[in-house]
C-alpha cells in the first residue's frame, strides 16, 4: 500500500490546569527556504529545520497551530549556536507568533538546548508561528514548546527528552505494521537501490526505506558525487541508477537523479518510503523481526516486518541496533598482514586506532554579472585561516582521532561549513574574485567510512593485492586501493579540512558473498561501505558502482532465501551456484587461491 503522510503541525495537550503545545519544526507545513536536516537524529534527538542560505537569509517557515485555551504561555525554542565564540552567532533567527516577534534572537546559546523565549498572552484559536532567518548561515530550530505552566522547562538530557516527547505525543511503544514484505532494505543509496531492483527482478516484494526525499546517497543531488568503479556483471541494473562521470559537485547530478527515480518508481514490487528514517529494530533472538522507522517530517511511526533485511545505511545502523558484530577504525598492521612500507603509518598503524576516512562537503561558487556582497564570517575564518578557494572537490574532507564519524557527525559537518565559508571569504578579498557568489554548498555529509558489520569473511588488503578469487565471489573490481588521510598530519601548518589519497594498484579482485551477511545475526545482509572488511580492505570497494554490485548480490540472495526458506548463510552453504547464476557468473571458478 502507498502511504501518504499528512504533516501535522503540533502536538497539543490540554486539561483544566494547563495547556502544552509542542511544535516540531520539521513538521512546518510551509518550510520556505529552510531545509530538513535528519542526519544527526541519533545524537541530538530529532530532525530539525536549518536556514541553509549560503550567507543570504532564507524565506520564512510558517506553521499554523491551535491554541486550546486563552492563557499566558511561556515559549521555549530548542536550538543551537553551532559556531560559538567571541562573535555574533552565525545562525541567528527570530520566532514570530501572529506577527509578534519574541524578544530574544535564537540560535545564540552553545549546544542543543531549550532557549527561553519569554511569556506571551494568547487567545483561543489559530496561532501562526514563523521562523525568520536573520543571516542565511545555517540557523537551526528543532522544536517550539508553549506551556501555560510558566515554571516548567522541557528536559535537555537526550533520553529524558525522547521519553518526554513520546509521552507528550502519546506515541505507542510499538507502531503498526506498514505492510507485508519479503525484503526490507534500509538506505536508498546506490547499494540499497540496486538491492531493491535485483529483488524486484526476481518478483519478491520489497520495502525500501530512505531518510531523504531523493535517492542515490552520495550520488544524489544533495551530495553530487559521480559513481566510480566497474559495474561487473550487474550493468543492466546499475545503469538504471548510477551516474555519468560529471565533475563532482556538478548540477548534472540532477539529470541522473531524475533517471534514478523514474526507474525506481517503475519497479512493480518495490514500495518506496522516502523521508522515513529507521530508529530501531524488533528482535526475536538472533533474528530481526522488523525495522522501526519514523517519518522525518510528520513524526508518524511504522513497523516493517520481513524474513530478511539489508542494511545499506552506510553507518550500519540496523546491524548496530540488532547487536551485529562490527568494527570501527584502523586495525593494527599485523592483524591482517596489511603493513606497507611506503607511507608507513598512514596506511595501517602498529596499534589499532579510531582514525577513519572522513566526510566531505562538495561546493562551488559561480561568477555573476557584478560584484555582490558577502557578509563577514569571523566565526568561519577561525577554521579556514588564510586558505582561499572558490570551489571544493573531494579533498574537502575532515576526520581525526578525537571526533567520531557517527557520534560527532554534526560537529564534523559544521567544521566543514566553517572551512568553506571562511575559505570563500578569503578568496573574495582578491579583487578578481569579487563577482563570485556561492551557488552550491552541500549540507548533507558525504561519508566514506564508519561502522563495518562483520560477516563470515573479513575482506582485507591482501584479497585485493593478490587478486584472490572465491567459489562465492559475487562482486568484482579493478579499482586501486584508495585510502585518505588529512594533510595536517604531515604538517600542522596545513589546513585540517583537506585530505590526500594513498593509492595502491591491484589486479582484478573479487568479494565473496560471505562478506555480505552478518556472522552473528541470522537474517541480516549488508551492502555498501558497511560490508565486512578491514579499514584498508574498504579502500577500493567503497565506491558506488562496487557497492551497487553488492546490492545486486544481496537482492538476489533475498529471493533465494524466500524460494528455499533459508537464511543468507544457507544461501552460501547450499545455493551459492544459483546466486552466482542469477548475477551472471559462471558455475565454476578457479579456487586455487582462497
Amino acid at each position: 500500500m502507498k502511504w501518504f503522510m499528512a504533516v501535522l503541525a503540533a502536538c497539543v495537550v490540554c486539561d483544566s490546569a494547563m495547556s502544552e503545545i509542542l511544535v516540531e519544526a520539521e513538521s512546518f507545513a510551509e518550510k520556505g527556504g529552510w531545509v530538513v536536516d535528519q542526519q544527526f537524529t541519533e545524537s541530538m534527538g530529532s530532525p530539525y529545520l536549518m536556514a541553509h542560505g549560503l550567507g543570504r537569509p532564507v524565506a520564512d517557515a510558517v506553521a499554523v497551530v491551535r491554541i486550546p485555551k486563552q492563557a499566558t504561555y511561556r515559549v521555549w525554542v530548542r536550538t543551537k549556536d553551532w559556531a560559538p565564540g567571541d562573535w555574533d552567532a552565525p545562525g541567528r533567527f527570530r520566532v514570530l507568533l501572529n506577527e509578534t516577534a519574541l524578544e530574544p534572537e535564537f540560535g545564540t546559546e552553545t549546544g542543543w538546548a531549550w532557549q527561553d523565549g519569554g511569556t506571551i498572552s494568547l487567545k483561543t484559536g489559530d496561532l501562526t508561528l514563523t521562523l525568520h532567518d536573520l543571516t542565511g548561515f545555517d540557523g537551526r530550530c528543532d522544536a517550539i514548546f508553549l506551556t501555560s505552566d510558566l515554571t516548567f522547562m522541557p528536559p535537555n538530557e537526550l533520553e529524558a527528552l525522547r521519553t518526554w516527547r513520546r509521552k507528550l505525543k502519546g506515541t505507542p511503544s510499538m507502531p503498526s505494521a506498514a505492510g507485508e514484505y519479503d525484503l526490507v532494505v534500509v538506505g536508498g543509496g546506490i547499494a540499497g537501490c540496486a538491492a531493491a531492483l535485483a529483488a524486484d527482478k526476481q518478483g519478491i516484494k520489497v520495502a525500501l526505506i530512505h531518510d531523504r526525499p531523493v535517492l542515490g546517497g552520495n550520488a544524489s543531488s544533495e551530495v553530487r558525487v559521480h559513481t566510480l568503479g566497474i559495474t561487473g556483471k550487474s550493468s543492466d541494473i546499475l545503469r538504471q541508477i548510477n551516474t555519468a562521470h560529471y565533475p563532482n559537485g556538478s548540477p548534472q547530478s540532477l539529470r541522473d537523479e531524475i533517471k534514478r527515480h523514474l526507474n525506481m518508481e517503475a519497479a512493480k514490487n518495490v514500495e518506496l518510503f522516502l523521508k522515513w528514517r529507521a530508529y530501531g529494530v524488533e528482535m526475536d533472538g538472533k533474528r530481526i523481526k522488523s525495522v522501526l522507522a519514523r517519518h522525518t517530517e510528520s513524526g508518524r511511526e511504522a513497523r516493517f516486518p520481513a524474513p530478511v533485511f539489508v542494511d545499506s545505511t552506510g553507518d550500519g545502523w540496523i546491524g548496530f541496533w540488532a547487536g551485529a558484530d562490527h568494527r570501527y577504525g584502523r586495525e593494527a598492521s599485523k592483524e591482517f598482514d596489511e603493513g606497507w612500507t611506503k607511507h608507513g603509518d598512514l596506511w595501517s598503524p602498529e596499534t589499532p586506532d579510531n582514525r577513519v576516512m572522513g566526510s566531505s562537503l562538495l561546493w562551488y561558487a559561480k561568477r555573476v554579472e557584478k560584484p555582490v556582497p558577502f557578509p563577514p564570517v569571523p566565526w568561519a575564518t577561525a577554521v579556514a585561516g588564510k586558505h582561499a578557494a572558490v570551489k571544493g572537490e573531494w579533498q574537502w574532507e575532515y576526520s581525526n582521532n578525537t571526533l567520531h564519524q557517527i557520534e560527532d557527525a554534526e560537529a564534523i559537518r559544521d567544521h566543514m561549513l566553517r572551512a568553506i565559508y571562511g575559505s570563500f571569504s578569503n578568496a573574495r578579498r582578491n579583487e578578481k574574485n569579487a563577482a563570485y557568489q556561492l551557488d552550491f554548498v552541500s549540507y548533507i555529509s558525504g561519508k566514506r567510512e564508519s561502522r563495518r558489520l562483520m560477516g563470515d569473511y573479513i575482506y582485507t588488503m591482501r584479497d585485493a593485492t593478490e587478486g584472490r578469487d572465491y567459489p562465492d565471489a559475487v562482486v568484482e573490481e579493478v579499482r586501486s586501493i584508495d585510502v585518505h588521510y588529512q594533510i595536517n598530519i604531515k604538517s600542522a601548518k596545513r589546513p585540517d579540512f583537506l585530505s590526500e589519497a594513498l593509492f595502491m594498484k591491484v589486479p582484478r579482485y573479487r568479494i565473496p558473498f560471505r562478506c555480505l551477511y552478518s556472522r552473528n545475526l541470522e537474517n541480516l545482509m549488508m551492502a555498501g561501505r558497511c560490508f565486512s572488511c578491514s579499514h584498508i580492505g574498504l579502500g577500493g570497494p567503497r565506491v558506488m558502482n562496487t557497492c551497487g554490485q553488492m546490492g545486486v548480490a544481496v537482492g538476489n540472495a533475498a529471493a533465494l532465501c524466500k524460494k528455499h526458506k533459508t537464511t543468507p548463510r544457507g544461501v552460501y552453504q547450499d545455493h551459492i551456484k544459483a546466486l552466482r547464476a542469477l548475477i551472471g557468473y559462471p558455475s565454476t571458478v578457479d579456487t586455487s587461491q582462497k
